[in-house]
């Protein structure tokens, strides 16, 4: 990038370095919302909304780094944290379907 025009690498450095301190201030961000909630449906949205932050950053890594073996594992994250927001996701529905089968039952013996 920028290989024949003076001063455009560093512009480009700048850029990437920018980019990754938003990135983790907003990753940062999304940790607070992962945390305090308030429902669950927060967390995995904050959850599923980091995971795509990380691969931004791994993408950006990628570019500025210049190493191709970083688009490589920034795929395998994305398969990982598809997964973890579906099993996450499954497991709350159980959950919140249990919790709403026993109001049913509590009310239906009233």
């Amino acid at each position: 990038m920028g290989a024949g025009i003076p001063g455009l690498e560093q512009a480009y450095h700048v850029l990437f370095v920018a980019c990754l301190v938003v990135l983790a201030v907003f990753l940062m961000l999304c940790l607070v919302r992962a945390i305090i909630g308030p429902r669950i449906a927060d967390r995995l949205v904050a959850v599923n909304m980091m995971g795509t932050m990380i691969m931004v950053i791994i993408g950006i890594l990628t570019v500025m780094l210049q190493e191709g073996y970083l688009a490589d594992i920034c795929l395998i994250y994305a398969m990982i944290s598809f997964l973890a927001v579906v099993v996450l996701t499954k497991v709350y529905m159980g959950v919140y379907q249990e919790k709403h089968r026993e109001e049913e039952k509590k009310d239906g013996s009233n």
